[in-house]
């Protein structure tokens, strides 16, 4: 596995979403080096039942966003994630792919077979997305982070 891109800035990552014509992901994991060499599968967190590819989240721009901005889109597609570091441990960062979708895991989330890792996402970029998303003032939306929903009971 080569050396891959570090994207710096959100600005970069838009960039990249634009000029690319082949679908893009984004997978928060050790990265490529772990994910590639292996069968490219996930686990259920809750079942710990394998699943036909990786987990990944799509960073293309659905029809109903409109004119809004890019980088907006994408903010929010990083934040909805951005506790999965501290959730699973050292090493885990956000990296973006191209590739095949092969399934759909438990969250409705893509399940993909990586074609060409592209580049990690820097922490500075985590911050300038939670910065975008913090300044739209709503205060009942967050990360989809299940550690904050209270059990039932």
């Amino acid at each position: 596995m080569g050396e891959m891109a570090t994207y710096a800035a959100l600005r970069q990552l838009a960039e990249l979403v634009e000029r690319e014509p082949r679908e893009l992901f984004v997978r928060w994991s050790r990265g490529p080096g772990v994910d590639l060499p292996r069968e490219q599968s996930s686990r259920d967190d809750l079942t710990g039942s394998p699943m036909p590819g990786l987990s990944a989240n799509s960073l293309a721009v659905e029809p109903w966003w409109g004119g809004r901005p890019l980088e907006l889109w994408l903010a929010r597609r990083l934040y909805d994630y951005h506790h999965l570091p501290d959730l699973r441990g050292p090493g885990v960062r956000p990296w973006v792919l191209t590739g095949d979708v092969v399934g759909r895991g438990p969250d409705n989330e893509p399940l993909v077979v990586c074609r060409e890792a592209l580049g990690w996402i820097a922490d500075p970029v985590l911050a300038e997305a939670a910065r975008l998303v913090t300044a739209q003032g709503v205060r009942t939306w967050g990360p989809l982070d299940r550690r904050t929903v209270p059990g039932p009971g």
